[in-house]
């Protein structure tokens, strides 16, 4: 019975905590307009059109010097994104770096902070699906210390944010999109427990 009784209050604990992650990110859009960064970089992913297309007007109107796209399938030409960006010839090819490394948002966290720290940046405009965004921050805060960081979550054409519940495939992104941040937020809390590394340098003290 006890057993029982700690599993219910897991998955009522769960449940919760799902309702707080969905209403997060059905309030996250519209976005708010960010402060000028030194970057921007649109996630590319389920919706990765409304997602290019975002950041390229935030570059459009000078919120920051480049953007990185990143994760872009290897198979897509560099003309195939502009179009998708609905971008200025001129402005996408200054400005516009394309990254083909990426496979998931862990891929994308390493990319990027491999562009940012190149660039000598210190300030990004993060550009990702309102589902994604609160994963995507997460790895991105974890790859990127001490780079400020401004979400602009885009809405998402097939998801309902408002009534995710009512449908099989808004109920599905939603409650595995929660699972992998409750997976990455665990990492996290691992991490931020063990040694620091100013500590792991340290050199062991030596036994007299």
């Amino acid at each position: 019975m006890k057993t029982l009784a700690l599993l219910f209050v897991a998955a009522l604990i769960w449940a919760a905590g799902l309702l707080a992650f969905a209403t997060r990110v059905e309030q996250s859009t519209p976005a708010r307009e960010p402060a000028v960064a030194d970057g921007i970089v649109a996630l590319t992913g389920a919706g990765s059109n409304e997602r290019i297309a975002a950041g390229m007007r935030l570059l459009e109107a000078g919120k920051g010097d480049r953007m990185l796209v990143s994760g872009v399938n290897r198979e897509v030409s560099r003309a195939d994104i502009r179009q998708l960006s609905r971008a200025a010839q001129l402005l996408y090819d200054c400005c516009v770096d394309l990254g083909f490394e990426a496979a998931d948002t862990f891929g994308n966290a390493q990319e990027t902070a491999g562009w940012v720290k190149a660039r000598r940046y210190d300030s990004l405009i993060v550009v990702t699906a309102d589902f994604h965004m609160p994963r995507a921050m997460l790895e991105l805060g974890s790859a990127l210390p001490g780079v400020t960081l401004q979400a602009y979550p885009v809405a998402t054409p097939t998801l309902d944010a408002r009534r995710w519940w009512r449908s099989a495939g808004g109920t599905r992104l939603m409650v595995m999109e929660y699972s992998k941040y409750l997976a990455i937020l665990g990492r996290e809390m691992v991490l931020r427990l063990g040694p620091k590394d100013n500590e792991a340098a340290k050199p062991a003290a030596q036994v007299g």
